[in-house]
């Protein structure tokens, strides 16, 4: 999905000792559509390899409504579409026409230049239709950063599955909990969709030097303190932390090891070098990025 405006998500002191820092996002109206950007953040720019974490609604179209992300390019990073309600059509300058469906991974890797849209189906488009998800960019080590663009998608019957003693943790990508999916990944990461019931506990285990969690709806308690739903809790590495659901809840996972080193991030392109980030800049707008077959609109560099 194309970076779209949005207010510098807060930062709050650490309430408690397992808490690093909290990260409360601050929504954008799209036009009947909001947007919740919580990575980077002013004082937080990655958790792990994540770059960039944006809450997609909930959100029900009208009919003739939906989701219409034109054309655009990305560099030196993967993207990672994943929907809780909702179907989104992918398309790229690969040639690739996927739809994803809830539960499911679309994982693009942009590395030296990828071109993408993101639309509502056409026919689900004449009738109501939610939409709910998360899109992250997971940011590339140096050495994938120039790697051929790529794209993988995979069902969420293919996702490795943890549950029992009302909890239910899909791994969408990476490990976690000593399950692996099948998603190719350039570094140590993991990223889990969690659905607790009321009372469940949720251990959150070390084995990451960098963790978060993100309350997508409900509320949960970490360390007698209680935590609402639209809070990036960012962990203090290597502690034990158990998380317990106050009411039935859904969180993400999400983190792995540092990035090797900051990154640059403007509009759609992310890069250890600013020259790269300039380079794309001029590319794009010469139109030396590869275009979208059947989808002739595009969205012009920010002037």
């Amino acid at each position: 999905m194309s970076w779209q405006p949005a207010s510098t998500p807060t930062e709050t002191a650490a309430p408690c000792d397992p808490i690093e820092t909290v990260i409360v996002p601050r929504a954008r109206d799209l036009g009947g559509f909001s947007v919740r950007r919580v990575l980077p953040a002013s004082q937080r720019q990655m958790v792990g390899p994540f770059i960039f974490v944006d809450q997609m609604g909930p959100v029900v179209f009208e009919p003739g409504k939906g989701i219409e992300v034109r054309p655009h390019p990305h560099i030196g990073l993967a993207t990672v579409t994943y929907l809780f309600e909702g179907t989104i059509v992918h398309r790229d300058s690969l040639g690739t026409s996927q739809t994803i469906t809830p539960g499911d991974v679309n994982w693009m890797t942009a590395g030296r230049g990828i071109v993408h849209s993101e639309r509502s189906d056409p026919e689900l488009k004449k009738r109501p239709q939610p939409a709910f998800g998360m899109q992250t960019w997971v940011a590339l080590p140096q050495r994938f950063e120039e790697t051929a663009p790529d794209f993988h998608h995979h069902r969420a019957a293919s996702l490795p599955v943890i549950e029992g003693e009302g909890k239910r943790v899909r791994i969408v990508a990476g490990s976690l909990y000593g399950k692996t999916a099948p998603v190719r990944t350039f570094s140590e990461l993991f990223f889990g969709d969690a659905a607790l019931a009321a009372g469940a506990a949720l251990p959150v285990p070390p084995e990451h030097e960098e963790r978060g969690i993100y309350v997508v709806e409900g509320e949960i308690e970490i360390g007698g303190v209680r935590f609402e739903s639209g809070r990036l809790l960012v962990l203090v590495p290597g502690a034990d932390i158990t998380v317990r659901a106050v009411r039935a809840s859904r969180l993400v996972l999400l983190g792995g090891a540092p990035m090797d080193g900051p990154r640059r991030i403007w509009w759609n392109f992310v890069s250890s070098s600013a020259e790269r980030i300039e380079q794309a800049k001029a590319d794009w707008k010469a139109g030396r990025f590869g275009s979208v077959a059947g989808d002739d609109e595009f969205i012009p560099l920010p002037e």
